[in-house]
C-alpha cells in the first residue's frame, strides 16, 4: 500500500484519519503545520499528500504553491477544509491538487478520493473478491437445570485453519464459531458480549479487511467502523498481512 501525510492542525482529524488509513492498510505520517510537512515531505517522498487549507502560520495553498514552483509536487495532493468554498477548491486545482474535501469528510469521500489518487501515479493491481459467502444460523438451546442459562451460537462458515492437534482434537486459529454465552446478566451486556464476539470472528476470517466485513454483515461501513470502536473492538489485531 502507500505512505500517506497527512497535514492537519487538528489532533481529532489527525487520529482519525491515520486511524482509517490504517485499517485500509497505508503507512501514515502526520504533520500539525506546514514546517513539519515539509520536513516529512523531505524524509519521506510520501505517495499521496491530505493537505488541510486553514492552519497556522502557513496555510494549505501556500504550501502547495511553494512545493509546485519548487519542483517538489511530484506526488498527488487532496486538499481539504471546513470552510472551503467553490473559488478555493478551484484555486487548489489550479495550482495543482487533485482532489478537494469539504469536512466534516465522510468515509466513503475520504476512500474514494485517496484511491482515484494513487490509481494515477501508480497503477495497482485489484485484490481478487474471495470466493463463497458464510451464512449465518443461531441455535440456541435453553438448559432447565437451575444456574445461569447459556446459549450455544453456531455459524455455517469456511474451514478454518487448523494448526495443532491435541488428544486428537484440532485446534483452530483465532475466534471461533461456535462459543458459549452467560445470559444471566442485563440485556445490553449479553447483546454487547455476542456483537463484540461477532465481529471479532468476522474480521479475523476476512484478515481485518473493514470493506469485506462490511458487505458480509450488511453494515455500511461507517456504521462498521463506529460500531467496532463501541464495542472496544481491538482493530490491530488483525491488520492485512499480519497474524490472527
Amino acid at each position: 500500500m502507500a505512505t500517506i501525510l497527512v497535514v492537519d492542525d487538528e489532533l481529532g482529524i489527525r487520529a482519525l484519519l491515520s486511524e482509517i488509513l490504517t485499517d485500509e492498510g497505508h503507512a501514515v505520517e502526520l504533520a500539525e503545520n506546514a514546517a513539519q510537512a515539509r520536513a516529512v515531505r523531505e524524509r519521506l517522498k510520501p505517495e499521496l499528500v491530505l493537505l488541510d487549507i486553514w492552519m497556522p502560520d502557513v496555510d494549505g495553498i501556500s504550501l502547495l504553491k511553494e512545493w509546485g514552483a519548487s519542483g517538489q509536487l511530484t506526488m498527488p495532493v487532496i486538499m481539504m477544509s471546513g470552510h472551503g468554498t467553490i473559488d478555493t477548491a478551484v484555486e487548489a486545482t489550479k495550482f495543482g491538487a487533485m482532489a478537494f474535501l469539504e469536512k466534516p469528510i465522510t468515509l466513503q469521500k475520504l476512500l474514494r478520493a485517496v484511491e482515484q489518487a494513487l490509481i494515477k501515479p501508480a497503477p495497482r493491481a485489484a485484490q481478487p473478491p474471495q470466493q463463497g459467502a458464510s451464512s449465518l444460523t443461531a441455535a440456541v438451546p435453553m438448559s432447565a437445570a437451575q444456574g445461569p442459562m447459556r446459549a450455544d451460537i453456531a455459524y455455517l462458515h469456511d474451514a478454518v485453519p487448523m494448526v495443532s492437534h491435541l488428544h486428537g482434537v484440532s485446534a483452530p486459529i483465532g475466534p471461533q464459531s461456535e462459543q458459549s454465552f452467560e445470559l444471566d446478566r442485563p440485556l445490553r451486556e449479553a447483546r454487547d458480549a455476542f456483537e463484540k464476539s461477532y465481529f471479532e470472528f468476522h474480521l479475523a476470517k476476512e484478515n481485518g479487511s473493514m470493506t469485506r466485513v462490511a458487505e458480509k454483515t450488511g453494515l455500511e461501513r461507517t456504521h462498521l467502523y463506529r460500531k467496532l470502536k463501541q464495542l472496544g473492538v481491538d482493530l490491530t489485531r488483525n491488520k492485512r498481512g499480519g497474524g490472527v
